[in-house]
């Protein structure tokens, strides 16, 4: 059976993984990154004298340590280690610092993206300026050092516009002096059959230029969030009266829904301070869950749309859900943690359409 060698960074929790999965793929992960949204103290031009000269292998221990000193826990990293195949040594903690000179012709497919904060509608759009949008060029670089058979670079609609289009117009220039050619296309998760609304700009690049690429077409959207609530969760999950008032305010709309057949998301899968999507349950319904006790203890019974009842957060795994992860995904991690790496994932039904395109355009598989 043919392997597609994999690298991935900003990792996360593993969306492409999952796609190829799904698809039936057997694949080898050459390398991921990701530094779980940890800030070293150290600066860069400190930690690159640290290094200098230093083997792949000693780098890479020397980077380990200094984020195992800031006594930080790297979520992302245990959640990936968690479900996924991979060995210490093809783990990277930050991006800066990984050299893919190693690795060069011996990637297939090159996942990931950079923070997406400084171009986000959320964020102050910084763009290249910030820290954050600077790590584009790593990105970058690594496909000059490795030299995929294909790249997917994924980010927020908002990098087209920033600064007039002018932000768009460099990383489009920084991928075409690459050697690759070049495609871009905003894809929303509702139109592959996820009920999320969460549009993200996708750009693929293809070492072979003769490849003859689209993008998938839109599939029609049969299924509402409530296919993929669970029978019960936690009571943890039901909100208090101060919650209830909140989500139910007109006042906070834009910021949480009640009842939503398509997540209207920018952050839905990040059940902060009663910001996202929320189910709503009569009193009748809740009566036939084995925790139905439970929930009366801890949730505040009142009116909302014609009936009485108690309103929840979607749990962990139904957001996983809504980004097409699938039950067999472990959750491993605490609370905020959990709902946030949901949250920044890529939905996976997007990939598993975006690779079908790209394997149609390009044979990328090893024997």
């Amino acid at each position: 059976m043919k392997t597609l060698r994999i690298g991935t960074v900003f990792s996360g929790i593993g969306a492409p993984e999952q796609a190829l999965f799904r698809m039936g793929i057997k694949t080898q992960i050459v390398f991921a990154c990701d530094n779980g949204e940890i800030e070293l103290k150290e600066s860069v031009e400190d930690i690159k004298k640290m290094i200098a000269g230093k083997s792949d292998s000693q780098s890479n221990k020397i980077i380990k340590t200094l984020y195992k000193n800031t006594n930080k826990k790297n979520y992302v990293k245990q959640s990936y280690f968690a479900n996924y195949d991979i060995k210490e040594k093809d783990w990277y903690d930050d991006i800066r610092f990984l050299n893919g000179e190693k690795y060069v012709d011996k990637i297939d497919l090159l996942v990931g993206g950079s923070p997406c904060q400084s171009f986000s509608i959320i964020g102050k759009r910084a763009g290249l300026e910030d820290t954050r949008g600077t790590l584009f060029y790593d990105y970058a670089r690594l496909i000059n050092q490795t030299k995929p058979k294909v790249f997917v670079y994924e980010n927020v609609p908002g990098m087209l516009v920033h600064d007039h289009g002018n932000t768009w117009k460099v990383i489009y220039s920084v991928f075409k002096s690459l050697g690759y050619s070049v495609y871009k296309s905003v894809l929303n998760a509702k139109d592959y059959g996820i009920p999320q609304n969460r549009k993200r700009l996708f750009v693929v690049g293809f070492k072979d230029t003769s490849a003859n690429f689209s993008f998938p077409k839109e599939q029609d959207l049969n299924k509402t969030m409530f296919d993929y609530l669970e029978k019960e969760v936690d009571a943890k999950h039901y909100l208090g009266k101060k919650g209830f008032e909140f989500v139910t305010n007109p006042k906070y709309r834009n910021r949480a829904r009640v009842n939503s057949d398509i997540v209207q998301t920018e952050k839905a899968n990040q059940q902060f301070n009663w910001n996202g999507d929320f189910v709503f349950e009569t009193l009748d319904e809740i009566k036939e869950k084995s925790n139905y006790e439970q929930i009366l203890e801890r949730a505040y019974v009142s009116n909302w749309n014609g009936g009485k009842g108690v309103i929840r957060q979607l749990s962990h795994r139904e957001c996983l859900r809504l980004m097409g992860f699938s039950d067999s995904f472990k959750i491993v991690v605490p609370n905020v943690p959990a709902y946030r790496q949901a949250g920044n994932s890529i939905v996976v039904d997007v990939l598993v359409a975006l690779f079908n395109s790209i394997f149609k355009a390009v044979n990328i598989y090893e024997d």
